[in-house]
């Protein structure tokens, strides 16, 4: 009996497709959202770092010509109305409230350094709002794809312990299909959430220390603004 019971398990197709396909619509369904969360969240991962990347070498490149001594007006009217990068808006912000701030007789308005530093935090906030972006899914996916797949986990158990009932059999060619297709909605939750958290804490991090450096620029920025300030 068995040897019986074991041809018959060995004759039973375990790939993905075949467990896929013997599962209950409910299941299925389960799966399919898995795998399309799990794409998704790799489409926003992809998207995140070659977005970070580029952040960080605008930020390289602006700063070496930031501080390379050239005049502020003249870096100013060289970037224009067409800032390329972030730090590039948040200079544009800066020097644009600076420039509003002058009188027709050259004298400054009160108040001058508080608005170009508001400015400028607006202008930082919005770059931040901008990198953060699409985050939050992958904090979805990693908090919410296990549970799914443990839901389509039980259901697929519930489901095949009814077959076995009504078969009134339990060796193990009836079980273990029934079994190895729930267990696969668990897998695929899984596959699914590991990397979305191990990415979204990495780029939360990543976004945080660009988030930083633009601030600390914005910080240097006003420190020059304000000796001119004081000069006038």
């Amino acid at each position: 009996m068995e040897t019986e019971t074991l041809a018959l398990a060995q004759e039973i197709d375990f790939s993905m497709w075949s467990l896929f396909m013997r599962a209950t619509i409910t299941v299925k369904l389960v799966m399919i959202v898995l795998v399309v969360a799990s794409f998704w969240a790799w489409a926003v991962i992809i998207q995140k770092i070659i977005d970070y990347r580029k952040a960080r070498s605008e930020a390289a490149a602006f700063d070496a010509v930031f501080w390379s001594g050239e005049p502020l007006d003249d870096l100013y009217q060289k970037i224009g109305d067409t800032p390329r990068g972030a730090s590039e808006r948040v200079f544009v912000s800066g020097m644009s409230e600076w420039q509003r701030s002058h009188r027709e007789d050259g004298r400054l308005i009160a108040g001058a350094q508080s608005r170009i530093d508001r400015s400028m935090d607006v202008a930082i906030a919005k770059e931040a709002e901008g990198l953060q972006k699409s985050l939050p899914l992958l904090a979805t996916v990693g908090s919410t794809a296990p549970f799914i797949g443990l839901f389509g986990t039980v259901w697929g158990i519930m489901h095949a312990f009814i077959e076995i009932a009504k078969a009134q059999n339990t060796n193990l060619a009836v079980v273990a299909p029934g079994i190895a297709e729930a267990l696969l909605a668990t897998g695929l939750g899984l596959l699914a959430a590991i990397p979305a958290v191990v990415f979204y804490n990495k780029l939360s991090a990543d976004s945080d220390r660009i988030v930083a450096n633009y601030e600390a620029f914005a910080d240097e920025f006003a420190t020059i603004l304000s000796r001119q300030l004081d000069k006038s």
